[in-house]
Order: C-alpha cells, then structure tokens, then sequence
C-alpha cells in the first residue's frame, strides 16, 4: 500500500530510585537513558520525519543546566540524537554521577514524529520546552495529538493576552498548560509565602503540593481531537494523558524502580523483558501521573465518552507483534474467504494465493487458514458423499488438493525523492516491486495478492497492477483487509483532501456517469451552509456522496480506475467489510474513515471543509 505518514510515537521513562541506585544495581548511571532508546528504537515504525528526546534532572544546582532536549531531522534522527548524547557524556564516568552530567537525570521523553499538517523543521520537533527560573513552572510536553479545533484554541489563547509563536497545536497545548502551571505555581507560592521565608523551602513545599491533574483539568476543556500527551515539569513531575473517546493508545509498566510509557505495548514487553498482563493500556480520559517524590497517581481528568479507539492502530499503524493485533489482522484475513471465493468462481485449482509486502502479510497468514480449513471441509465432504465408490486414484486426488501460495511480489527498492517528477517518475515506480518469475501458470491462473488497505490507489495504479500483469495471469484479483477508506482522518494522518481517496473518486464519477451531478452540488450546499456554525452543530453530509450505490459498485469503478491501461488480465478488487471490521476488532470500533461516524464534533467540522475545499477547486475553479 501507500506509506501513510501517521501516527507519532511516544517513549518515557520515569526512575523511581536516586540514581545512585542505579549506578550500584546497573553499573551505570545511564540505565534511564538506554531504555528510553530502546523504546524508541523499538518504535521507529511510527515517526520517519524527525526525533527528539528530552531529560529533567532533580540534581543539578543552582547557576546548571536542570533540563536538556535534543533534536534531529530526517528519518535517522534517532541514531543521530543518541550518538550526540553518548558522545557529549563518554568522559563522564558511567559508574559515577558528576556534577553538570548532561541527560543525567530521573525524566526522560522520547518522540518519533510524523508530520500530519504538512509543516516541516526544527521549530516541529517535540519535546516542545517552555524555561523558566522557577522548576515548577518549567514545562516539557510531547505527544502523539491531532486537535481538530487549533482555530478555537488559537482565539482562545489571544483572548487570554498571549501572542502564539506558531498556529501548531503542540505550541499552543504547551502555552495553555504553561499559563495554568503558571497559575498553580503563583497560588502556591502566595499560600506559603508567609509560613516559609527560605528559597528552598518554600519551593520544595510548591513542588510537593502542584496539582497536575488541575492544571490537566482547566487545560483540557476545550481540546477536541485525538491525543496522548507526554509531560514533566522541571521539578520532575511527570505525566501522560489520554483523550476521553480512547483514539490514540498508550500503555504503562511501573515497578518499584521505573515507569515506562510508549504507543505500543509490545515494544514495552521487549523492552522491560515483562509479561502482557504487567503492561496496563491508559484508560481514556485518564492521567497516570508521577510526582518528584516517587508517588503514583491515577487521575479520570475527563470524562470517558463516545470511546471508539482508532481501528487504523489494529490494521496497519502498530506493529503485528502485538499479541492481540496479530490475532486480530489475522482474523481480517479469515473474514475475507467469501467474497474472495465468489471473485475467483470457486476455482481453487486455478488460483494464487500471495500478498503485498510486508505490512499484509499477517491478514495473509489468516486468509490462509480459513481456506485451508474451507478445503478441509471440502475434502472431508467429497469423501463423506461418495465414500463407497471412491478408488485409490480418487481418493489420492482429494488429499492431495491444496492451496497454492507464492511469494509473488517482493519489495525491491524505495523511490528516492530525488527522482523526477511526472511521467519520469511514474516510469520509476513501476518498479518499486518485483515479481518471482514462474510463479504462476500464464493465461490460466487467477492471482488474489491481499494488502492491508487501499486509500489512494497510486502505487496499485503506478506499479503494482503492472508488475502482477507481467506474469499473466488471467485475472488479478487485489484484496483489502480493510474497508473502503472514504472520508479524512482528522486525529493524526496526513489523509485530508477528499480527492485522495480512490473511493471518493469512484463515487464521484459514477454520480456523473449516472447523471447525478445534483447529488454533487446539494452535498456542497449543504457543507458550505455549515462552515461558521460551531462543531457542535455540524452534520457529516459528504455521507451523501456513498449513499446511492454499494459497495460493490464502488468498489468496481475502483478496480477500472487503477487498472492501468496496457494491462490484460482482468482487475477486480475485494474490499472487506464494515462488519467484518468491527468482528475482526471488536474493541476498536474507531472506524470514521470507514464510515465517517467522528467520534468528537470536530471530525464532522473537518470532513465538511474537505469536501468544500474539494468542490470549489475541482468543480468551480474549472467552471469559472
């Protein structure tokens, strides 16, 4: 499929211990530091843009450095982050805690970032930092987000008197929180001030007393999107949070000597060498917080509503190495056996079973399985039907009917950004895959090669189709194990515009081949009406674009538009569906690129204008 820029990955890592503890347990006071590359070495699936790491320390004195960040660009960054804190700390002795040690500390953050906006560079790279002399009012915040209402917020944030340095919703989350830490911190301050004269005192007594999930609480209010947000204070207070429909994932392992948060779980069982049932998912609407004394705290900061964890995680995004999500895509797979037998005629002789490396290749494993167990069953049934009359021919000509299975396609080279454009390009991408030679009998078989989804099409179109043709089969049948993608991801994936999706199109243009073009027209009307009214009273009315044809009709003018034109075989595409979905993952059943059902009112505000924008630069812009 499409490498879809998606969601970002978060690492921490709180120590529980001084770190002297370390150093005498571990032999190293960077024990801290190596699991958090660890974390993000382990989850470098989900950020190919840029790194940054963060560490707070409760050691350093007045007139050092208490709070160090470091950031790199480019899909390397986290090797080049490493190799520069490694280097800047390799004559300090690992054995021994110095004075002014660099990332020496009790805090460490980790981000792995892909850009869902389309901006770019340093001044986006998390941890995002806001300074201040005060440790309690210093604030450190990464995250794994998309808030859908960045225009709200910004307004909010000028009516308070600030002056946003950047329209990102990462800036403005920090300054939000920033400005009630700042709140909290001067409460504090004039409630002790008259029982505590001396400096440190007075701010061990703020530092003991600052209540994040208060600040978490005022802050929150008036987000709207999918997030988990990592942060820590400079006294070394720590905490993630999650939003209250459960979009985004994270999970938590705590002991008695450390606390571990990432995206995924299996990367924390790798890591921390524990079992499932010790890694605990964040509830959502839920703050698992950490204060400088060691204390842990579970806080419901909003309350659970709505709660449709993203079904993208489970399909595609996470890895397969989730006990769960490998159960789960195989079951994608297995769902697919009947609409997959009616697009090859029940023809199991004459077909080719492969799939699109490599992320389809545990939904193959389950496709597998359920036609193996349907030729099973086939089998037993010939036999059972004519058992006294079969011969020894017949018989060895019943058992020895199988499934037949290639590795067909196989990922050759990754296209460089330095190519061409245009047609030049299109030329090269034809050959981003290879095919195994011989794999197939030419002009009689029919290939079924299973992906993990299709949303724009362009590498089926650009190389796929064109390759699998060079073997001639007699027809290729392309197989999702996801629905079709029909409407823009607004909680952290780069899908916005409606014309990126193959299904939009299709629908699109059978509305014009069927003289439907009003259906096109009323959609924009009614979206166009909508566009100052406030989320809450927005309507998702892009659902009138599917609604007159099935998904088998979709689903076929799809198949004619990427087919590429020299190519013979037949091209059909098998999509699952939205049952099969929600039966295959059944405790994710955030499904809005599916079925355009947002979760928060935000995703209908941003669907809406999609299909705006769409209609006036495709369709008005050419009629004028």
């Amino acid at each position: 499929m499409e490498i879809l820029k998606h969601e970002c990955g978060i690492a921490l890592v709180r120590l529980l211990k001084p770190i002297n503890y370390y150093v005498d347990k571990y032999g190293t006071w960077q024990y801290g530091l190596n699991k958090l590359y660890l974390l993000m070495e382990k989850q470098h699936n989900r950020g190919q843009e840029g790194a940054g790491i963060g560490c707070v320390s409760s050691n350093a004195q007045p007139g050092s450095e208490y709070i160090f960040r470091e950031r790199a660009i480019g899909s390397g960054a986290i090797k080049e982050i490493f190799e520069k804190v490694y280097r800047n700390v390799k004559h300090y002795p690992a054995n021994q805690i110095s004075e002014g040690m660099p990332f020496c500390g009790e805090v460490y953050m980790g981000h792995l970032r892909y850009s869902t906006t389309g901006r770019s560079g340093m001044a986006y790279i998390h941890p995002f930092l806001r300074r201040n002399n005060w440790r309690s009012r210093s604030l450190m915040l990464c995250g794994n987000f998309n808030l859908t209402n960045v225009d709200e917020i910004f307004q909010l944030l000028i009516s308070q008197g600030q002056h946003p340095r950047l329209y990102s919703d990462t800036l403005m989350i920090l300054e939000m929180m920033g400005n009630y830490l700042d709140r909290e911190v001067q409460h504090l301050y004039e409630l002790f001030k008259p029982k505590y004269i001396a400096g440190k005192a007075i701010n061990k007594k703020i530092a003991d007393n600052v209540d994040l999930a208060h600040v978490l609480r005022r802050s929150a209010k008036s987000w709207d999107g999918g997030y988990v947000i990592c942060g820590a204070t400079g006294n070394t207070d720590m905490f993630v949070f999650r939003d209250p429909q459960g979009i985004r994932p994270a999970y938590y392992y705590h002991d008695d000597e450390i606390v571990v948060v990432a995206s995924e779980r299996p990367v924390i069982q790798t890591v921390m060498n524990v079992k499932i049932d010790d890694v605990h998912e964040l509830e959502p609407g839920q703050s698992f917080i950490v204060k400088q004394n060691g204390q842990l705290m579970w806080e419901q900061i909003q309350e659970a509503k709505n709660v449709k964890p993203c079904s993208f995680e489970r399909i595609y995004f996470s890895r397969g190495s989730d006990r769960d999500i490998y159960q789960e895509r195989k079951m994608l797979g297995k769902l697919l056996l009947q609409p997959i037998l009616k697009a090859i005629d029940n023809d199991l002789a004459n077909t080719v079973f492969s799939f699109i490396p490599n992320t389809a290749e545990v939904a193959f494993f389950g496709m597998m399985e359920g036609f193996e167990r349907y030729l099973d069953a086939r089998k037993k049934q010939l036999i059972k039907t004519h058992l006294h009359e079969l011969t020894e021919d017949d018989l060895e000509r019943i058992l020895s009917m199988k499934i037949r299975q290639e590795k067909v396609a196989l990922k050759d080279i990754k296209l460089r950004t330095f190519i061409a454009e245009g047609n030049s390009r299109d030329e090269l991408a034809a050959h981003v895959y290879d095919i195994t030679y011989g794999s197939i009998v030419a002009e009689k078989d029919t290939l079924v090669v299973i992906d993990d989804s299709i949303v724009r099409g362009t590498t089926l179109k650009q190389s796929i189709i064109k390759i699998l043709d060079r073997l001639q089969p007699k027809k290729i049948v392309i197989v999702s194990s996801s629905p079709q993608v029909r409407y823009p991801d607004c909680y952290g994936i780069d899908m916005n515009r409606m014309d990126e999706f193959v299904a939009f199109r299709a629908a699109i243009a059978l509305l014009r081949e069927r003289g439907m073009q009003e259906v096109i027209d009323e959609t924009y009307r009614k979206c166009k009406a909508q566009i100052e009214l406030p989320k809450e009273e927005v309507v998702n009315y892009v659902k009138d674009i599917y609604r007159p044809f099935t998904a088998e009709e979709i689903a076929v003018k799809i198949a004619e538009l990427l087919k590429p034109e020299d190519t013979h075989a037949e091209v059909e595409i098998v999509y699952q569906s939205l049952e099969g979905l929600h039966e295959a993952c059944p405790n994710h059943s955030g499904d809005w690129y599916f079925s355009g059902d947002y979760p928060t009112p935000g995703g209908n505000k941003v669907v809406v204008r999609a299909f705006v924008n769409y209609y006036e630069r495709a369709i008005l812009s050419v009629s004028r």
